[in-house]
This record gives structure tokens, C-alpha cells and sequence, in this order.
């Protein structure tokens, strides 16, 4: 199934929405400038087309106690198909690494990771290294993060 072409009114609906998930269907149709019901069956329609992934909310690492952000480079020994997804597969279980993206290029995993404090990110960084078919990991703390702009540019 092909997802719809995106007219203004959605692309309306797709901004307020990625600037505030919480925002209720009277005042989204209000700031998409159409009645509540036809605004409600389009927020529909984008998630059931899959332009819309979900809803979270966005927490506050440091007021949840995890003191450290850094981002992770990895290279693994072997870059076959089965040695990638198998690496996949043990980040998708370290809730500590927050993303994980596959790279071209000099590395093959960037992997962006949260810890309490220093010690906890080096036993991250440790288990990291210990895990099979990886042949090198370089690490960069984040002094502080001077944007943190989620989703994607929406044109209206």
C-alpha cells in the first residue's frame, strides 16, 4: 500500500503534532485551520499510512539519573549480513544504548548511549568491546547538547 500524497492541511497536522504529541484533536484541528472530525479521521489515516510511528514522551535524562550521554563508534571483524543483524540484535537488548545506526564508512555502528556516571559508561564501553565479532570501539562524552531538534523538518 502507498502512502498518500501529503496536502498543506496534513502537513499541518504532521507539525503540530511532532512539536506536541499531547495536543488534543479540537485544538490541532483549530492550528490545521478544518473541523475536529475530518481532523481526526487524517491523524488517522498519516498513522495508519505509517507517517506517524507513535507517541512518547520526552524525558529528561539528567532528571531521571543518567548524568552521561556519549556516542559510540564501533567496527566489527566481519561485516557479513549475519554478523551485522546478530549486532543489532544485542543493542536492541542494552537499554543503555539509546540509538544504534548502521554507517557507511570508516566505522559500521554509531551508537548513542546514556549512564548514570562515568563508571557506568566505562563497563558499557568494556562489555562493548567484549562482545563477539567487534574489533574496535571509540567513545565521545557529549558536553552538553546545544540542539535537539526530534523528528524531521515538516513544511507547511
Amino acid at each position: 500500500m502507498s502512502a498518500p500524497k501529503l496536502d498543506a492541511v496534513d502537513r499541518r497536522i504532521l507539525a503540530e503534532l511532532q512539536a506536541d504529541g499531547r495536543i488534543t484533536n479540537v485544538e490541532l484541528s483549530r492550528r490545521a485551520q478544518i473541523t475536529a472530525p475530518p481532523c481526526l479521521r487524517r491523524m488517522r489515516a498519516l498513522e495508519k499510512a505509517g507517517y506517524i510511528r507513535g507517541y512518547h514522551a520526552n524525558l529528561d535524562a539528567k532528571a531521571m539519573g543518567y548524568e552521561v550521554t556519549g556516542f559510540v563508534f564501533v567496527g566489527l571483524s566481519g561485516q557479513k549480513d549475519a554478523d551485522l543483524k546478530a549486532f543489532e540484535e544485542s543493542m536492541r537488548g542494552r537499554p543503555e544504548v539509546r540509538e544504534c545506526h548502521m554507517l557507511s564508512g570508516e566505522v559500521d555502528f554509531l551508537l548513542k548511549c546514556v549512564a548514570p556516571d562515568l563508571s557506568a559508561f566505562q563497563a558499557l564501553i568494556a562489555g562493548l568491546t567484549a562482545e563477539k565479532n567487534v574489533a574496535s570501539v571509540k567513545s565521545s562524552l557529549v558536553i552538553h547538547a546545544s540542539k535537539v531538534e526530534p523528528g524531521v523538518p515538516v513544511e507547511v
